[in-house]
């Protein structure tokens, strides 16, 4: 049982980004166009009661901060497994959401990739939905995947930020095309 979810908010490339992590790990990114207000629910629905405590010393000893602050400043950061997860969702999602921190850095995927990797190759449109309902962006890299015709699709933070995420890692080659929903 998850008895307190802790958190703090870093500037990042000049935005507000936040950590969420229980007694377990890291469990939540929320993104520049998101607040914690946002989150309330999922945290209610995750860890009803817990206790939200504002904790920058644990997020630091989580090793995210570093790892955050080293990849906006363009050094090649790949995923480590240093940094202790409580991913939080149906065995699916964290299937697909494994096979993204497989994604190399600067390298991208299509959903029917991560389908195949998973050996669900006819899952195309829910690994889509798992890959839209990732906690931890950039660490597992949701950014990187694309759709089949080389067009940015869909991302939580929105595709503006979608793309400075493919420049940072000098990924080209990918196209604007993505849902109007995500043009903020």
């Amino acid at each position: 049982m998850r008895q307190k979810i802790m958190y703090t908010t870093m500037q990042l490339d000049g935005r507000p980004w936040s950590l969420l992590a229980t007694e377990k790990g890291l469990c939540r990114i929320v993104m520049p166009n998101e607040t914690l207000e946002d989150w309330h629910g999922w945290i209610g629905k995750i860890a009803p009661g817990a206790e939200l405590e504002a904790n920058e010393q644990a997020l630091k000893q989580t090793g995210m901060m570093d790892w955050l602050i080293s990849y906006f400043a363009g050094e090649r950061t790949a995923y480590t497994e240093d940094i202790p997860l409580d991913l939080i969702g149906t065995e699916f999602q964290q299937q697909v959401w494994k096979a993204l921190g497989r994604v190399p850095y600067g390298e991208t995927r299509t959903y029917g990739d991560i389908a195949a990797v998973i050996g669900r190759p006819s899952a195309v449109r829910a690994v889509g939905a798992a890959n839209g309902a990732n906690p931890i962006p950039l660490l597992l890299p949701c950014h990187r995947v694309i759709g089949a015709n080389r067009k940015l699709t869909g991302f939580r933070g929105g595709l503006e930020l979608k793309r400075r995420l493919l420049d940072i890692e000098q990924i080209q080659g990918v196209e604007a095309g993505g849902h109007a929903r995500f043009e903020f």
